[in-house]
C-alpha cells in the first residue's frame, strides 16, 4: 500500500508512505507506485502513531449506577460502590463489558491499553477474564495488566498473597495503593512489598500514588527513592500523584531532585482527578491534577490516561483520548500554541515510555505500520474541532474506519 500526501506529527510538507508485509518500507516524498499496488490519499491529513491508553480500569467500565450511583463524588465512595458491584462479576459480565470498551478504543485510534486490574478477590474473576481476552484480541489492540490491590496488600486478608499469585497468573505488572493503606508503616511496607514482588517476577511497576488531597500523603517520596535504590528507574510509573497538587512549593522543589534522580514515569488522568479531587474542600476548591507542567519542564516523563469509563468514580467517558488531553492542557495551564501541538505526545510517545514499548513504536522504516489518520492537519485542530480518527492501521491492517459526520445549517434569509 502506498499513503500519498500525508503530514506526519504536524509536519507541513506533506509525504508518501509505503507500507509492505505489515512495516513501514520507505517514508518519503513522492515516492513511484509498485506495479498494481493499493494507493490510498490522505489529502493532508495529520498521521500520528497510534493512541496509547497508560491507565484505565477495563474491569469496573460500564458499570455506574450499578446497584447505586455515586452520589458524593469522592474517590472513597466509589471504593465503596464498586465493592457492592463485585458482587455480581462473573467471567462473562467481565468478557462483555471489555469487550465493548476495546471497539471503542479501537474505533478512537488506541491500540496499546494498560488496564489495572482489582485482585483483591480471592476467585480472581476479572482478572481471569482480562487474561484471557488478553490473547483473543491481540492482533488488534495490546493489553497490559497491572495486578491492582484495590483495598491495599497489608490492610487486605492476604492481600500479599494475593498479589503475588497476580503475578505468577500472567499480569504484567505489580500495583499498590499506600495512601489506602491503613497507616504510615503500613504504606511503606506495601511499597517495599511491590518491588520485592517486581523484581522476584522481572515485572514493571505502577502505582496509584497519592491519590488524594492530603498534603501529608507523601508515598511518592517512597516510591522514588525505591526506584532510584533498586535500579529499576523507568520500570516504575507513579499514577495520580494527586497530593503532589497540595504540597508546599518548598517540599516540592526538594523532592524534584529526587524524581528526576529516580528516573520514573508518571501518569495523570486530568478527568477522573478533576471529578474526584477537591471534594472536601469549600471555597477555593483545588483542582487536584499532579504537577504536570512543571514535572514535564523538568524532564520527566508524563504520560495522560482516562482511568475510568462510566463506571462508580467516573458517570461519563467515551474512550478517546482527545478529552484526557484537552483538560489535562486547561487544568495544567499549558495552552500555549506549542504546548497544544505537542501535547499528543503525552498519549503516543511519553505512553509508549510508560509501557515499555521500545524503539518499535513509532512511525519510522523499519517499524510495524501502526498509526492513525486524523480528519485535521494538525493536533491543534485535533483538540479545537475534537477530529475524527479517520483510520486506524495496525501492523499494515486497517482495523478501524470512520466517515465524518456532515453537517448542514439553514438559516432563514441566507
Amino acid at each position: 500500500m502506498l499513503f500519498r500526501n500525508g503530514l506526519i506529527e504536524n509536519a507541513t510538507e506533506g509525504v508518501d508512505i509505503r507500507v509492505l508485509d505489515g512495516k513501514f518500507a520507505a517514508i518519503a516524498p513522492n515516492l513511484e507506485p509498485l506495479p498494481g499496488e493499493e494507493i490510498i490519499d490522505c489529502t493532508g491529513k495529520l498521521i500520528l502513531p497510534p493512541f496509547i491508553e497508560s491507565h484505565i480500569h477495563l474491569d469496573t467500565c460500564l458499570t455506574a449506577g450499578q446497584p447505586s450511583w455515586n452520589m458524593s463524588g469522592t474517590l472513597f465512595e466509589g471504593i465503596e460502590r464498586w465493592e457492592e458491584r463485585k458482587q455480581f462479576l462473573t467471567k462473562e459480565d467481565v468478557r462483555s463489558r471489555v469487550k465493548k470498551v476495546l471497539h471503542m478504543q479501537v474505533a478512537n485510534g488506541i491500540q496499546h491499553v494498560r488496564t489495572h486490574v482489582d485482585i483483591n478477590d480471592p476467585k480472581f474473576t476479572a482478572l481471569e477474564a482480562i487474561l484471557e481476552l488478553r490473547e483473543e484480541v491481540k492482533s488488534f489492540i495490546n493489553i497490559q495488566i497491572v495486578a491492582f490491590p484495590q483495598y491495599g496488600i497489608l490492610s487486605y486478608p492476604k492481600g500479599r498473597e494475593l498479589l503475588e499469585e497476580a503475578l505468577k497468573m500472567g499480569a504484567d505488572a505489580v500495583g499498590a495503593i499506600p495512601h489506602f493503606e491503613f497507616t504510615r508503616e503500613y504504606s511503606v511496607e506495601s511499597l517495599n512489598i511491590c518491588f520485592e514482588l517486581a523484581q522476584k517476577y522481572g515485572k514493571l511497576i505502577d502505582v496509584h500514588c497519592d491519590e488524594i488531597d492530603d498534603e501529608a500523603s507523601r508515598g511518592l517520596e517512597t516510591l522514588a527513592a525505591r526506584a532510584y535504590e533498586t535500579g529499576m528507574r523507568d520500570m516504575v510509573t507513579a499514577s495520580h500523584t494527586t497530593a503532589m497538587h497540595s504540597y508546599n512549593n518548598a517540599y516540592v522543589n526538594r523532592l524534584m531532585r529526587l524524581l528526576k534522580m529516580s528516573g520514573i514515569n508518571f501518569v495523570a488522568n486530568p478527568c477522573v482527578n478533576v471529578h474526584l479531587g477537591g471534594r472536601v474542600d469549600n471555597y477555593p476548591k483545588r483542582r487536584a491534577m499532579t504537577r504536570v507542567k512543571e514535572l514535564v519542564a523538568e524532564g520527566i516523563n508524563v504520560s495522560f490516561g482516562n482511568d475510568d469509563i462510566f463506571d462508580p468514580w467516573n458517570p461519563m467517558g467515551n474512550a478517546g483520548m482527545r478529552d484526557a488531553v484537552f483538560m489535562g492542557l486547561y487544568v495544567g495551564h499549558m495552552l500555549g500554541y506549542e504546548e497544544i501541538m505537542k501535547s499528543y505526545k503525552f498519549v503516543t510517545y511519553n505512553a509508549a515510555r510508560t509501557l515499555h514499548l521500545g524503539d518499535a513504536y513509532g512511525i519510522k522504516e523499519g517499524n510495524s505500520a501502526s498509526f492513525v489518520i486524523m480528519d485535521a492537519k494538525n493536533y491543534y485542530e485535533v483538540l479545537k474541532d475534537n477530529a475524527t480518527v479517520l483510520a486506524s492501521y495496525k501492523d499494515g491492517k486497517l482495523i478501524a474506519r470512520t466517515e465524518p459526520a456532515k453537517t448542514q445549517v439553514f438559516v432563514p434569509g441566507e
